[in-house]
């Protein structure tokens, strides 16, 4: 039995601190696991950010809600989730994907979830567990499922690792020479393609 476990940002929709750094103009915002592969590093980097210029909550939904799936992310989604079992698998927070899961006809996803004070201003965050990809997919795996797994970015590398069959997707160039046993894909028919020979075989 086989489990399809997918990113978020970057694969299925637009980077969301990208489109917010944009739409706010602070560049500084632009930075992702693409770019910084610890974590909670970044997240309160981005939080004193915030603090900074006086955002919260409000202004990053306000961002989201202009946000549309990437071309053909739904499709293909639709396509995935008809012949094999599919969770996202994402980083981001609960308070930014659910107007992103609306638009992608509500899939399964698991992500973690923001520390809002009165104000709406975003004060901390909580992971839902220690190493949330990996861990989710080794449990899977105790639980009897075979585990696919795609991702973009460095947070992904582990789940991508430890499953039978693991694909980087539009990741960058460095990810992509530094990891060259790992399929790389650019479009989602590719993609498809391979889960579906994984599970043939």
């Amino acid at each position: 039995m086989y489990i399809t476990c997918l990113d978020l940002e970057g694969v299925l929709v637009p980077e969301i601190w990208i489109a917010f750094a944009e739409a706010s103009g602070i560049p500084e915002l632009k930075k992702t696991t693409r770019d910084e592969p610890d974590y909670d590093k970044l997240m309160r980097y981005r939080i004193e950010i915030l603090k900074q210029h006086g955002l919260g909550l409000k202004e990053i939904q306000d961002v989201i809600a202009t946000i549309e799936p990437l071309e053909g992310a739904k499709a293909f989604l639709d396509e995935l989730r008809s012949i094999c079992q599919t969770i996202i698998i994402s980083d981001t927070f609960t308070q930014f994907a659910a107007p992103l899961m609306k638009k992608l006809g509500y899939p399964t996803i698991f992500c973690n979830e923001l520390v809002i004070g009165e104000g709406g201003e975003v004060t901390d965050f909580k992971m839902r567990c220690e190493k949330s990809k990996l861990t989710t997919v080794r449990a899977l795996q105790s639980i009897g499922y075979e585990t696919i797994a795609g991702g973009d970015s460095y947070n992904d590398l582990a789940m991508i690792e430890a499953s039978k069959a693991g694909f980087l997707f539009r990741s960058t160039a460095q990810i992509k020479k530094d990891y060259p046993d790992l399929p790389a894909f650019e479009r989602y028919d590719e993609l498809l393609a391979a889960i579906k020979e994984v599970i043939r075989n």
